[in-house]
């Protein structure tokens, strides 16, 4: 029998769970090669035999998405997967323009095809963009659930961005399953948050391995979702995390709108901040789309140690790394202190960027005077250490989600701003979970 030719077009996550659900055992298909973008030096790799099954006894090579069109014509591609995640629509249909007129088929998977039975209760927490908030609003749930006396289990989206077969099951329950991993900033970033409220997480690459390591541990499973995809395991309940400060990306970012249509629960976060015609704008679209969904509103309050730090001082803010590069925001949590206690100055960093932090302003150009907290490897991390000692100012404002000073050294004063969900409305995450319980 003749195979279809096939490659998947991804940056380390969802394309590899495609593979490995839709793909991995189909012997009427070949999964000729994946395609890399997004996240610095995850291409020219293989996906490993290990992982790749007995199809691939070689495994599969990850190229460049910029030799995308050289790759179809060459291996005589028959059919292209679209694999990543918090992208706009134009850039979706630019791809699918660009691999029709190469002589392919371009594919979405459908959701409920990429989703995993679990044999415990799944709860979801995804979101329309990056940056919305997931993360507090996952804590929140999490805490809720141990609170009424569950044993819960989070399991992250994936960030594979080491050796993949070692890191095909991953568990971190204390900083030393971190060290263990060599985990990067972003990781850091998501893991930490649950290993201080006393969570055991859960990530990796192949995730039904993953399931079946947490259903051992688990009476509730939840979902921690990545960027703007849709959840790995079929949800018994869905909260989708939307942001009025970027309203109406909702109905234009891929597969945001997936995420906005199929939600049980929309929890409109950061309303202390956002502007009015946002908020009103959010609110008609959910009457318009979902409105059977429940819809809790919250803020984001931020808590910072000194605010002395910060009030009349020259701040350098360090904001997290994929809220602003694909996630397209242009302030953080780090601005809004900066702000609302009266610092003197924001310091433009781009003057001072070394090495890869300075690519990353190349390739996102609209960043803006605050710095990305980029570390997705040793040299990356180098680098934002160099810049930051470089740089003229007299604190350093961290908006990130952990403490920065346990990856690399900061020479200079500095603060972490921290911020939790906080619902204001009638309706809470208590509320919707006693109900789901």
């Amino acid at each position: 029998m003749k195979k279809t030719r096939l490659l998947i077009m991804g940056a380390a996550g969802r394309d590899f769970h495609n593979f490995n659900v839709c793909y991995r055992q189909n012997e009427s298909i070949d999964v000729v090669a994946f395609t890399a973008t997004q996240i610095p030096h995850i291409e020219e790799r293989m996906y490993p035999k290990e992982l790749s099954g007995p199809q691939y006894p070689k495994g599969i090579p990850i190229y460049p998405e910029s030799r995308l069109v050289s790759l179809i014509k060459e291996h005589h591609i028959e059919q292209v997967v679209f694999s990543y995640s918090d992208v706009g629509y134009d850039y979706v249909m630019h791809q699918a323009s660009v691999v029709n007129s190469a002589g392919a088929d371009f594919i979405l998977l459908g959701a409920e095809r990429t989703m995993l039975a679990s044999k415990a209760p799944v709860i979801a927490v995804c979101a329309v963009r990056t940056g919305c908030g997931k993360s507090q609003t996952t804590r929140k749930v999490c805490e809720t659930l141990r609170d009424a006396g569950k044993k819960v289990v989070a399991i992250r989206h994936p960030m594979p961005y080491g050796n993949l077969a070692a890191q095909k099951v991953q568990r971190f329950a204390s900083y030393s399953d971190l060290d263990l991993h060599q985990c990067t900033i972003e990781e850091r970033e998501e893991y930490e948050p649950h290993i201080d409220m006393g969570n055991v997480i859960y990530a990796g690459v192949d995730y039904e391995a993953i399931l079946r390591e947490a259903e051992k541990e688990a009476d509730i499973i939840v979902w921690d979702g990545g960027n703007n995809d849709t959840s790995f395991y079929r949800p018994d309940f869905l909260i989708t995390v939307v942001d009025p400060h970027r309203a109406g990306h909702e109905l234009s970012f891929y597969p945001g709108e997936t995420n906005f249509r199929m939600a049980d629960v929309i929890v409109m976060n950061k309303m202390d901040t956002a502007p009015r015609e946002g908020v009103d704008q959010l609110r008609a679209n959910i009457r318009a789309i979902n409105p059977n969904a429940t819809v809790i509103e919250a803020n984001s309050p931020i808590h910072v140690d000194d605010e002395s730090l910060i009030r009349g001082k020259k701040v350098l803010v360090i904001e997290d790394g994929p809220t602003l590069t694909h996630g397209g925001m242009t302030y953080g949590a780090g601005i809004v202190a900066s702000r609302q206690f009266h610092a003197a100055e924001i310091i433009d960093p781009r003057p001072w960027v070394v090495g890869e932090i300075e690519e990353t302003y190349r390739k996102y150009p609209k960043i803006g005077p605050l710095l990305p907290a980029m570390g997705y490897g040793d040299r990356q991390i180098a680098d934002l250490k160099k810049t930051i000692d470089k740089v003229d100012c007299d604190t350093v404002v961290i908006g990130t989600p952990i403490d920065l000073s346990r990856v690399l050294e900061i020479s200079k004063p500095s603060v972490r701003v921290q911020y939790k969900l906080q619902e204001i409305g009638d309706v809470t995450i208590k509320d919707v979970l006693k109900k789901f319980l």
